[in-house]
C-alpha cells in the first residue's frame, strides 16, 4: 500500500516538474538519488564513478523529463537511462572494471558479510547478467520492469535470469 502511495506521488511530482516545477524536480531527485547512485555503483563497482554517472543520468532525465509521455513509467525510464550511462562507463572502463572489496559502500556490509561476498562473485559476470541480476534481487524490479529499462522482451529477461543464476551458482561453487 505505501508503495502505491509512493508511485503515485512520483507520477504527480513528474507532472509538477514537467510543468517547470522546480520544487517537484528538486523532490524527485531527493527521492531518486540514493536508489540510483546504488544500481550504479552494483554495475560500475566503483563508488566514485557511480556518483559520476548518477550526476550525469540526471542531467539526462531533467533534459528528457518532457519527452516522457508516461509518468507512471518514470522509475523505469530513470533506470534505463542511468543503467545505459553505466553500460557507457564500464565500455570506457573494461579493463578497470573490477570490484575491489575496500570500495564495497557501508550500505552493502551485512552483519556476516554475505553480501560483500555476492558483489564480489556477481562482479565475475558479464555485464547483462550482472544487470539482471542486480535490478531484479536488489533494486526488486518485475521482469516486465526490467525489459522496459534494458528494451528487451520479458521472455529474454527470464532467459538472462535464469542463465545468470545458474553461472553465478557455478562460480559460487567454484569459490566455496
Amino acid at each position: 500500500m505505501e508503495n502505491d502511495f509512493a508511485h503515485i506521488e512520483d507520477q504527480i511530482l513528474v507532472m509538477d516538474a514537467q510543468d517547470g516545477d522546480a520544487e517537484a524536480m528538486d523532490r524527485l531527485v531527493v527521492r531518486w538519488q540514493k536508489p540510483l547512485w546504488k544500481h550504479a555503483v552494483r554495475l560500475t563497482g566503483d563508488t566514485q564513478a557511480a556518483w559520476d554517472v548518477t550526476q550525469q543520468s540526471w542531467i539526462g532525465i531533467i533534459k528528457g523529463l518532457d519527452k516522457l509521455h508516461d509518468p507512471a513509467s518514470f522509475k523505469s525510464w530513470a533506470y534505463r537511462i542511468t543503467t545505459n550511462k553505466c553500460f557507457d562507463w564500464i565500455k570506457k572502463h573494461k579493463a578497470d572494471n573490477h570490484l575491489d572489496i575496500e570500495d564495497v559502500p557501508a550500505v552493502y556490509i551485512t552483519q556476516d558479510e554475505t553480501c560483500i561476498g555476492l558483489i564480489e562473485l556477481m562482479d565475475k559476470l558479464d555485464t547483462d547478467k550482472k544487470t539482471v541480476l542486480c535490478l531484479h534481487y536488489f533494486d526488486q524490479m518485475t521482469v516486465a520492469e526490467i525489459g522496459a529499462i534494458l528494451k528487451i522482451p520479458n521472455g529474454t529477461v527470464k532467459s538472462r535470469l535464469h542463465k545468470a543464476r545458474r553461472e553465478l551458482k557455478e562460480i559460487w561453487k567454484k569459490n566455496n
